[in-house]
């Protein structure tokens, strides 16, 4: 029996392939020591307030669907007077460009999506 489930994709941004999730913090693509949308915490987006100039929004893709981000988590971006939209990282990617179209000082925090590859092989 050969199965083969999960697969985890990457992103092609402006031809540079990155693998997993990813901090695009304009102009620099750095890998996000996240695994899911569980794993976003308040120290894992501590570099999304740190930088200079202070982003106006931080965008969170959360994989295939739109999950829930810790409330606390969300409460110290407020905090930090930075606007966050969580969405499922189709719809996040095209919000960060359009965002970016428009000169717009926003970053984004994004999980590829999974695909099921689930394939089962019953040799008899």
């Amino acid at each position: 029996m050969y199965q083969r489930t999960t697969v985890t994709r990457g992103f092609n941004i402006d031809d540079n392939k990155v693998y997993g999730p990813c901090a695009l913090l304009p102009p620099a693509i750095l890998q996000w020591n996240v695994g899911g949308h569980e794993d976003i915490s308040e120290e894992s987006v501590s570099l999304f307030h740190l930088l200079e100039p202070r982003i106006e929004m931080l965008i969170l893709g959360t994989g295939s669907r739109t999950e829930r981000i810790n409330p606390k988590v969300l409460a110290l971006l407020k905090k930090k007077g930075i606007a966050v939209e969580v969405q499922d990282t189709a719809n996040a990617c095209a919000t960060f460009n359009f965002m970016m179209s428009e000169g717009r000082l926003v970053a984004a925090g994004l999980i590829p999506p999974s695909v099921s590859k689930a394939l089962e092989v019953h040799e008899e």
